[in-house]
C-alpha cells in the first residue's frame, strides 16, 4: 500500500489514510450558526476520500470572528447548529472530524474576500478587534484593543468552552490556530506584540499565552483524542530584521515546549502577520519547514501550501518529510482528489456504494480498505 494511504494513530483515533481536507474558511455562517451551505460544503467532502475532515477556523467568542460570516462555537445556538451537521456527516461516511479553534484578534470585524473594502465599523456590523498590542495590521484599520489580565482569562475559558463543545458534538480531534496572523500568531510574533508585561517581550513572554491557550483546551478536550496546533513557522520576514519576527527556530522551540503539554501533531503553514512578507511560492514550498519540526521534534507533522498532485503528496508522506498532506483549494476544485490519488496510486478509499457506478471502466479497485 502505499505510503499515502497507510493509516496513521493519534492516541486513541486511527486515521484510514494521510490525507485531511483542511480548515477553509466559508464566511457563510449566521450569528456563528452553521447553515444549509455548511451543510452542502462538508457533507461533499466528507466523501471526498480524505481519512480526517477539519472544519474551518471557528470562533470561540463573537469578537474573535474574522467576518461575521464566520462559524462560532460560544453559544449554544452555535452547538446547536454545528451538531446537526455532524449529525450529518456521521450518516454519510466515516471519515473522521476534527474542528480548528480560533481568534482573529486585530483581524477581526473584516469584510469578507468577496466583497472588498477596510474592516468594518461599528455602523456597519463591525467591532472593535482584540489584540496583543494596539498595533494595526495594515494602514486604515480600526485600532484593536490591546487585551488586558482580565480579558486573556476570559479567552483561555472561551478556547476550553468550546473544546468541551466539540467533545459534547463528538469530534475526533481539535486543532489550535496559532497561524496566519490571527490572535495567538499575534502574541507569538514581536511585529504585532509590542507588550512590557509578562506576555511579551522575550521568547517566554510571548509564547506564554498560546501555551496558557493550548494547555486549556488540552485539558477541557478528552484525554485519549488528539489535540494538534497550526502555526505559521515563520513570518517570512528575515529580509526586513530577523531579530524582530517569528522565525523556524523559534517554531521549533515552541513545539518542544507544545509537545511537553500533550500537542499530538504540528500543522505547519507560514506568514499572515505582515504585509511585507516575502513568501517563496512554488510546488510544495512550506514542506520543508513540516520535515524540519519533524526532525527537531519528533512529532506528527502536516504539509500544507501548493500540494496538488498525487505523486507530490506520495512523495511527501514516502520520503518522511511528513505524515500528513493536508490540502484546500485542491479539494475545492476536485472534491474527489483522494478517490483521484488512489486510483493513480493504486491505494484503496472509502466510497460511498451508490457511487461504485460512477468509476470508470479502467480505474483500479479504489473503494474499500
Amino acid at each position: 500500500m502505499p505510503a499515502l494511504f497507510q493509516p496513521l494513530t493519534l492516541r486513541d483515533l486511527t486515521l484510514a489514510n494521510r490525507i485531511m481536507v483542511a480548515p477553509m474558511c466559508m464566511y457563510s455562517a449566521v450569528d456563528g450558526n452553521a447553515q444549509p451551505w455548511h451543510h452542502a460544503h462538508l457533507g461533499a467532502l466528507a466523501n471526498s476520500g480524505a481519512a480526517l475532515l477539519c472544519v474551518e477556523a471557528t470562533s470561540v467568542t463573537p469578537a474573535g470572528r474574522i467576518t461575521p460570516g464566520d462559524l462560532g462555537l460560544y453559544s449554544d445556538d452555535n452547538e446547536a447548529a454545528l451538531g446537526a451537521v455532524v449529525q450529518m456527516i456521521r450518516r454519510v461516511s466515516p471519515v473522521k472530524l476534527a474542528l480548528q479553534l480560533a481568534h482573529a484578534g486585530r483581524k477581526a470585524s473584516s469584510r469578507a474576500p468577496w466583497d472588498s473594502g477596510p474592516q468594518l465599523r461599528a455602523h456597519e456590523g463591525g467591532w472593535t478587534p482584540e489584540a496583543p498590542s494596539t498595533v494595526l495590521f495594515k494602514p486604515g484599520d480600526v485600532e484593536p484593543s490591546a487585551l488586558d489580565a482580565a480579558g486573556l482569562e476570559q479567552l483561555r475559558d472561551a478556547f476550553a468552552q468550546a473544546a468541551r463543545r466539540a467533545a459534547r458534538l463528538g469530534f475526533d480531534a481539535v486543532e489550535v490556530h496559532m497561524a496566519h496572523g490571527y490572535l495567538l500568531h499575534q502574541f507569538l510574533s514581536p511585529v504585532s506584540n509590542h507588550r512590557s508585561d509578562a506576555y511579551g517581550g522575550s521568547f517566554e513572554g510571548r509564547t506564554r499565552f498560546p501555551l496558557e491557550v493550548f494547555e486549556a483546551v488540552r485539558a477541557a478536550f478528552p484525554a485519549h483524542l488528539p489535540v494538534g496546533v497550526r502555526v505559521s513557522a515563520t513570518d517570512w520576514l528575515e529580509h526586513c530584521a530577523p531579530a524582530e519576527s517569528w522565525t523556524l527556530a523559534q517554531t521549533l522551540a515552541l513545539a518542544q515546549q507544545l509537545k511537553a503539554r500533550g500537542c499530538d501533531w504540528i500543522d505547519v503553514s507560514s506568514a499572515g502577520i505582515s504585509l511585507q512578507q516575502q513568501i517563496p511560492l512554488g510546488p510544495g514550498y512550506q514542506v520543508n519547514l513540516a520535515q524540519a519540526l519533524k526532525e527537531a521534534t519528533g512529532l506528527a507533522t502536516m504539509a500544507v501550501g501548493l500540494i496538488t498532485e498525487p505523486h507530490q503528496a506520495e512523495a511527501i508522506v514516502a520520503s518522511g518529510q511528513a505524515d500528513m498532506v493536508a490540502l484546500a483549494r485542491g479539494f475545492l476544485y476536485n472534491p474527489r482528489w483522494g478517490w483521484h490519488a488512489a486510483a493513480a496510486l493504486d491505494g484503496r478509499v472509502h466510497g460511498p456504494v451508490q457511487y461504485l457506478r460512477a468509476l470508470p471502466k479502467d480505474t483500479p479497485p479504489i473503494f474499500g480498505s
